[in-house]
C-alpha cells in the first residue's frame, strides 16, 4: 500500500467548467486537470513532451489542451493529436503521450489517483448527508504550510480550541471531559462525552437546554477527517476536511460542513460560512508556526494523554508511507480524561 493508491480530490465540480484548465499539485506530482469533449475529467502530467512547458499555461479547446509554447494538442487520453509545425505530415504516434491519470466525479468534487495499478480499488469518502433534504453545505478550500498528519490532527483535536479560538469555538473553562478512542481497520474515533454548552456563540441558540452533546471525531485512512455534533434534538453538524498532499509541506484542505439546524438553516449559512473560515484561519497560522519550528528541532512531540488520539493517527500514516497496510495494526481502545 502506498499514498498513490488513494482517490484525491483536485477541484470542486463546479470550478472545473468546460475549457478551463487547473493546474494542481498531489504528491509533489504536477497535473493540469480539465474536462474531456465528453464532460468528464481530465487529469494529465502538467507537462508537454515536445519542449518542456507547462500544459495548465495552455488553453481547452473542444475537450482538447494546447501547450502554450508550440501548440501541441493532447486529447483526454494524453495522446497528441496536434502538431502544427508538421502540417499535413502529421501522423499519431503511440510515442507521442503524456502521462495521465485516473479521475472520477462525486458528490460534487473531481477526483485524482496517481497510481496506475493501485494495490487495492479504494473509493472516495462519501460526503455526510449529500443532497439530503433538510441539510444546508458550506464549503471552502485553504492551503496550509504542513504536512497532511499535522493538519488531521489539528481537525480532531480538541484542547487546542480554548486556546486558538477562544470564544468563537470554545473558551478554557476547565471542564473536564472523557474520550473514548480507538483505533480498527485503517481509522480512527474518538468519542466524547460531558460536553454541554461549551462550543461558543452557536451553542446559545442551538443548544439551549445545555443538553449533553454527542460528539465523535474520527480519521479515515490515509487523509480524510470527520467531526460529528449532535448538539440537540434536530441539530446536528458534521464538518469533513479532506488534507490533499501538494508536498512535504503544503497541504491543500477542502472543508465541507453540513448541518441540520432546522428553521435556522438558511439564515444560518453567512454566520456558519464566516465561522468555518476564520476558525480555519486561526488554525492556518497555528499550523505555520508549528512548521517552521519542526523545520528547525524537528518532529519531537511530548505527548499526553489527551494526545492518543493523535498517536494513532500517525501510526496509519506512518503505516502506509512504509508500504504497509495500516488495517493489519491492531485494534486498541483507551479511556481518557481531560481537561478543557
Amino acid at each position: 500500500m502506498k499514498f498513490a493508491d488513494f482517490w484525491y480530490v483536485v477541484a470542486l465540480s463546479n470550478q472545473l467548467k468546460p475549457n478551463k484548465v487547473i493546474s494542481r499539485k498531489i504528491l509533489g506530482e504536477w497535473l493540469a486537470i480539465f474536462r474531456g469533449v465528453d464532460g468528464k475529467p481530465v487529469a494529465l502530467q502538467d507537462r508537454c513532451i515536445h519542449r518542456n512547458s507547462r500544459l495548465s499555461k495552455g488553453k481547452v479547446c473542444q475537450g482538447k489542451i494546447q501547450c502554450p509554447y508550440h501548440g501541441w494538442e493532447y486529447d483526454n487520453t494524453g495522446k497528441v493529436v496536434t502538431v502544427p509545425s508538421e502540417g499535413d505530415n502529421f501522423c499519431q504516434s503511440k510515442m507521442r503521450k503524456s502521462q495521465s491519470y485516473q479521475t472520477l466525479e462525486q458528490d460534487d468534487y473531481v477526483y485524482v489517483r496517481l497510481s496506475p495499478n493501485p494495490s487495492e480499488d479504494f473509493t472516495p469518502f462519501k460526503m455526510p448527508f449529500y443532497q439530503q433534504p433538510g441539510w444546508e453545505t458550506v464549503k471552502v478550500i485553504n492551503r496550509f504550510q504542513n504536512n497532511v498528519t499535522n493538519c488531521a490532527e489539528n481537525f480532531i483535536d480538541i484542547p487546542h480550541t480554548a486556546s486558538v479560538h477562544p470564544g468563537i469555538f470554545r473558551k478554557s473553562t476547565q471542564q473536564q471531559l472523557e474520550m473514548t478512542v480507538e483505533r480498527h481497520n485503517g481509522k480512527v474515533f474518538a468519542e466524547y462525552r460531558n460536553e454541554t454548552t461549551n462550543l461558543g456563540w452557536f451553542s446559545k441558540f442551538l443548544n439551549q437546554k445545555g443538553e449533553q452533546i454527542r460528539h465523535i471525531d474520527s480519521f479515515h485512512m490515509p487523509n480524510v477527517t470527520s467531526d460529528e455534533y449532535d448538539i440537540s434534538p434536530n441539530r446536528r453538524l458534521f464538518i469533513t476536511s479532506q488534507c490533499i498532499p501538494e508536498t512535504e509541506n503544503s497541504t491543500l484542505v477542502y472543508t465541507y460542513v453540513t448541518y441540520n439546524y432546522g428553521i435556522w438553516n438558511k439564515l444560518a449559512k453567512p454566520l456558519v460560512h464566516w465561522t468555518t473560515q476564520h476558525i480555519i484561519g486561526q488554525d492556518i497560522e497555528a499550523l505555520k508556526i508549528q512548521w517552521q519550528v519542526i523545520e528547525k528541532y524537528g518532529t519531537q512531540f511530548a505527548n499526553t494523554p489527551a494526545d492518543t488520539i493523535h498517536i494513532f493517527v500517525e501510526s496509519i500514516r506512518h503505516g502506509i508511507a512504509a508500504g504497509k497496510d495500516p488495517r493489519q495494526l491492531p485494534d486498541k481502545s483507551v479511556e481518557v480524561k481531560f481537561w478543557v
